[in-house]
């Protein structure tokens, strides 16, 4: 997919008397996978859930997959999905039931048959039986990638999504979605604070402090910008720097 997927100009999010995000304008290439960083408060859960079209920004303006959130979302959710280990699927269903649920809502054609393919494609086959609740973390963590992938989805949004996974599980995850991200063209918004993670997956970097975009880029970009070693050192610096030198070298 050619162009923007994501078009985000003077997006903002107000609490009272706190701008959560302030002023942001961004835009995500199709195709491409990009990484949403910063520390705690920092913004990101807030842009994410503006983007998926959960919380009403203040002020600015959304589009995607050339749609207009604020107008438009119905044309676009279909198209799109989201996963977070953060946000528990139901815990008396089963993993079959929760998915099930969630292919109805996506509209997904076949909605079984998408199930048995993408639990065998994430090992979780023998999960399906089990209440949702009965999980450990990680088993969590593949059944809310599961549910992203249900509707073959052209732009993914990704929180942490090999949280409490053990190394080997995390580095399979990450390869999977690769892959599926080549095969599918499709578009992927990553938070996470696994740095490693973040070099090895993500052509690009949107960097956030306090609610605004600090710095932006590639991972080599950044790193040779700073003058650091790696990605985990960047991000390091940026966090530590009072909000007005964030960006000095």
């Amino acid at each position: 997919m050619s162009g923007s997927v994501i078009k985000v100009r003077g997006l903002t999010k107000r609490f009272g008397a706190v701008a959560a995000v302030d002023g942001v304008d961004f835009d995500i290439p199709g195709g491409s996978t990009v990484a949403l960083l910063g520390g705690n408060g920092a913004g990101k859960t807030t842009t994410l859930s503006m983007l998926l079209g959960l919380l009403l920004p203040s002020a600015g303006t959304i589009e995607v997959l050339g749609e207009d959130m604020l107008r438009h979302r119905h044309r676009v959710l279909p198209h799109m999905n989201f996963s977070s280990p953060y946000v528990d699927l139901p815990h008396r269903l089963t993993v079959e039931q929760n998915l099930m649920v969630y292919g109805w809502l996506y509209g997904v054609v076949r909605p079984r048959a998408r199930l048995r393919e993408v639990a065998a494609d994430l090992a979780i086959d023998s999960l399906l039986k089990r209440e949702t609740g009965d999980l450990s973390s990680g088993q969590k963590t593949r059944v809310a990638l599961a549910k992203a992938l249900l509707n073959r989805p052209q732009l993914l949004l990704l929180d942490e999504p090999t949280a409490s996974l053990d190394p080997d599980t995390a580095d399979w995850v990450r390869t999977y979605l690769q892959d599926y991200q080549r095969r599918a063209g499709a578009t992927i918004l990553l938070a996470s604070h696994n740095m490693g993670e973040v070099e090895r997956m993500c052509g690009g970097i949107l960097m956030m402090k306090e609610g605004r975009i600090v710095d932006r880029g590639s991972p080599a970009e950044l790193i040779s910008r700073y003058g650091r070693q790696n990605m985990e050192e960047v991000f390091l610096h940026i966090a530590r720097q009072p909000s007005a030198a964030a960006v000095a070298q």
